[in-house]
Formats: structure tokens, sequence, C-alpha cells
């Protein structure tokens, strides 16, 4: 008979908890609490709930994606035997009750995109059995507690967008179980602790949009179960250490925006057969790119835009055969055009801008049939532009501006894909080049444009035709170059200047 009460005592306790959790909703929009949280009907068939098989208590309590609202009580502490706790993508808020050490039973811990505030809880330092604390997306404040390093059997932190503060503590590295750490967007200061590289088992590190500064520890290299390395946005300095680019499983490396400076090694992709992504835009970073580049074959992102790569663009990156996206743009290149993109055909964004590309159009341009964007502005671009180009059903911004093209704008424009399939956001763009064209065509590349401005743009009478001078300018004043960009304070829409036959 006592086991029988005591049996009895701790189901009642699990229900008072969760009719306590009840109470303190206060908007369940979906009803998917009003009929089912009731004494009338076993607590192990309320939704969310999963109770043991052996001991009749509750195990597990998943609400997330519910759109509740309200907060957590301190009498959810005394659910002794949850082992799983998911309230993720509501709108709790409030600070967490520190009844919470009491769930020391707890493997999975999942509160994020909530509006939970206060610090970041040290409580959870007691729970030594927790696998997975996901606490992202909420208003947590404070530095990261020390006590996480009690948490042995830790593989999943993540603390992303919140408003932590200070400094990564040391003693993260202690955490050798841990696969996946991720404090991105938050306010931490200070540099990447070394103890960091004794976490080797780190698969996924997040730790960009902060304000993080001084080296990248050599000691990275050491995590050979990396895949994703995202650091951007911080304000780090120095050379990319080059055992990062041994890390044979990695496949997304994200360093831009920083203030990293140096060359990339000779083998840059000698052992990194599965890289996929890799992403160093706006750093310092100086020095010819490595012939060695093709030989990241699963490669699809290069992304070198806004630092002091010079040199050639040597031929071999047309071996990247699975590349979709090509930025190089702010950087101080010097090849032909001709010679880089003729043979890869899935490029789907090509970013030459305001580098130093001579040369030609090549005719196999029109051989990239997934290509959306070619910007080649500011460059040292001659010759016509290919007629093979509006073949590229998919393409949605041609932008040439600021080079020396010349020649005759392709008529087979007048009935390209382009105008038959009405392509949103389509931008011809030439401008300070100069391009003869007959009536006829003139009417067609107007008549493009004001079709393709309409898509996004309110102001539908501007003037698109000025003649001035023998000059043909295709203005609108109303519509940016594309959308949420303006272009000074006059918004052109096409800045070109089109010369006129005879």
């Amino acid at each position: 008979m006592a086991s029988s009460a005591m049996t009895k005592t701790n189901i009642t306790t699990d229900q008072l908890a969760l009719l306590s959790l009840k109470s303190q909703i206060i908007s369940d929009p979906s009803h998917f609490l009003d009929e089912s949280l009731s004494p009338a009907i076993s607590i192990c068939h309320w939704v969310g709930v999963t109770c043991g098989t052996r001991i009749q208590r509750v195990k597990s309590l998943n609400l997330s994606n519910m759109a509740l609202i309200g907060r957590i009580p301190c009498e959810l502490g005394n659910l002794s035997f949850l082992v799983s706790l998911d309230l993720g993508s509501n709108n709790f808020h409030g600070n967490l009750p520190q009844e919470m050490a009491c769930l020391r039973r707890l493997k999975f811990l999942d509160l994020s995109v909530n509006n939970f505030s206060g610090k970041v809880p040290s409580l959870f330092g007691l729970l030594h059995h927790l696998q997975v604390l996901n606490l992202g997306n909420n208003s947590f404040t404070g530095s990261i507690p020390r006590s996480f390093s009690n948490i042995s059997t830790l593989e999943t932190l993540n603390l992303k967008f919140n408003s932590v503060e200070g400094q990564i503590p040391k003693v993260i590295g202690s955490l050798v179980n841990l696969r996946v750490l991720n404090l991105r967007g938050n306010n931490l200061i200070g540099s990447i602790p070394l103890s960091l590289s004794n976490a080797s088992r780190l698969e996924t590190l997040d730790i960009s949009f902060n304000s993080l500064q001084g080296n990248i520890p050599e000691g990275i290299g050491n995590f050979h179960n990396m895949n994703w390395l995202v650091i951007q946005a911080n304000q780090l300095t120095g050379p990319i250490p080059f055992t990062i680019f041994n890390i044979s499983r990695i496949e997304v490396i994200v360093f831009a925006r920083n203030s990293l400076s140096g060359t990339l090694p000779n083998g840059l992709c000698n052992g990194l057969p599965k890289q996929k992504g890799r992403y160093l835009s706006t750093n310092k970073l100086r020095g010819h790119i490595p012939t060695s580049l093709s030989n990241c074959s699963q490669l699809q992102i290069l992304s070198l835009p806004e630092n002091e790569f010079d040199g050639p663009i040597h031929s071999e990156i047309g071996r990247l055969s699975n590349l979709q996206i090509l930025g190089l743009r702010t950087n101080h290149f010097t090849f032909h055009l001709m010679h880089t993109i003729t043979i890869v055909s899935y490029y789907f964004r090509i970013l030459f801008y305001s580098t130093l590309i001579a040369g030609i159009i090549p005719q196999e341009i029109g051989n990239l049939f997934n290509l959306v964007e070619l910007a080649m502005e500011e460059n040292q671009i001659t010759s016509s532009v290919p007629i093979s180009i509006f073949n590229v059903s998919s393409l949605q911004l041609l932008s040439a501006w600021q080079n020396n093209l010349s020649g005759f704008l392709p008529r087979e424009i007048s009935g390209n894909k382009l105008i038959e399939h009405e392509i949103s956001y389509t931008i011809c763009m030439f401008g300070w080049s100069e391009l003869y064209f007959n009536e006829r065509i003139m009417r067609d590349a107007l008549w493009l444009r004001n079709r393709t401005c309409k898509s996004w743009c309110d102001d539908t009478n501007s003037d698109y035709t000025m003649i001035e001078k023998g000059v043909l300018g295709l203005y609108g004043s109303g519509c940016p170059l594309w959308p949420g960009f303006s272009s000074g304070r006059d918004k052109l829409g096409i800045r070109a200047r089109f010369m006129a036959p005879g």
C-alpha cells in the first residue's frame, strides 16, 4: 500500500506541475492545451507528454511551435523524472526559475526562439546529464557561466542571438564531448581562447557577429571532425592558420568581415576534398590565388571580394564544375575574362565588379544555363555584348557599366526569352559604354526596362527617354537599380549612355 501511495503521489506531483504551467500560459491561440491538460484525463495522455513505460512519470514534455505566451512556474522543477523538455518557438518570457536545477535527469533542453530574459542561468551547471542546451534567440544577458564546464556530457551549446557579453570562458575547452558550439550574434569580446582547441570533437563552431579580437588560434587545426567553421563579422587580425586547410572533413569556412591578413597557402585544397563554401570577403588578404584551388572539386561558393588579392586568375578555376557563386570584386586581379569562365556550366552568380578584368565577354558565356547574376562593373572589358548572353533564360541581373564596350546591342534582344517570360528584376545595365542600336531595338529595350521596372517600382510615370546631343539616355527617376538599392538622389533605373547611329 505504501508503494502504491508513493506512486500516486508522484504522478500527482507531475500533474500539479503541468497544471501550474498551464495556469501561467495566458495565450494558446490554437487551443492545444484547453482540453488535453485536464485532471479528467490521464496525465500520460496529455498533449506533448510522454511517460516512462516502467515508471509512470513524465519523461518528456514537448510544447514547441504552439505560439504559447506565458511564464515558466517554479513548480516545473518538480518534474524530477523529466529527461527531455522542449518549449522552443513560443513566446514564453521572464526569468527562468531556479527550481529548474532540480531537473537532474534532464538530457535535452530547448528553450530557443522565445523571449526569456535575465542572466544566463548558472543553474544548468548542476544538470550533469545534459547533452543538448539550446537557449538561442532569446534576450539573455550576462556572461557565459563557468559552471557550464561541469556538464561533461554536453554535446550542443547554443546561445546564438542573445545579449551575452564578456569573454568566452577558457573552461569551455574542458567540454570534451562538445560537438556544436554556437555563440553567434552576441556581444562577446576578448580573444578566442586557446583552450578551445581541447574540445577536439567539435563539428560546428559559430562565433560570428561578436566583437572578438586577436588572432585565430593555430590549435583550431586540431578540430579534425569540423564541418562548419564560422567566425565572420568580428575584429580578428593576423593570418589564417594554414592548419585549418588540413581539416579534411570541413565543408564551410566563413571568415568574412574581419581584418585578417597574409596570403593563402599554395596547397590550398590538397586536404579539403569536401569543402563546399569558402567566404573570405572583406579582409586584408593579399597575394595570388593558388592554382591548387582547382583541387576543391566540391566547391560551390568562392567569395573573395574586398581584399587585396592580385595577379592572374588561372584558367584552372574552370575545372570547378560545381561552382555556383564566384565573387572577386574589389581586388587587384589582372586577367582576361575569356580564359576564366568558358567551360563551367553551373554558375548562377558571377560577381566580378571593381576588379581589373580585361578582354572580351566570350560567346561561351551563353553556356552558363543556370546563370542568374552577372556583374562586371568598373573593369576594362572591351568589344561588344555577345548575343548568347540573351539566350540564358535564368538571367536576372546583367551589369557591365563603366567598361569599354562598343558595337551594336544585339537585334535578337527584341525576341529573347527575357521579354517573353517577363522575368522579374531583369536589369540590363551597360552604362558608360557606347552601344549602337537601331530604332526597333531601342523600343524593345525601353519596353523591357519599363516592364521589369513595374514589377517592383511604384513610380511608373518616369521619363525613360531623353535625347540630348545625340545621346540617348534610359533613365528611371523613380526606380532603384534593384530592390532596396538607391543610386544617388534620382534613383536611376538604368544609368546608361547609348549612342544613336549616324
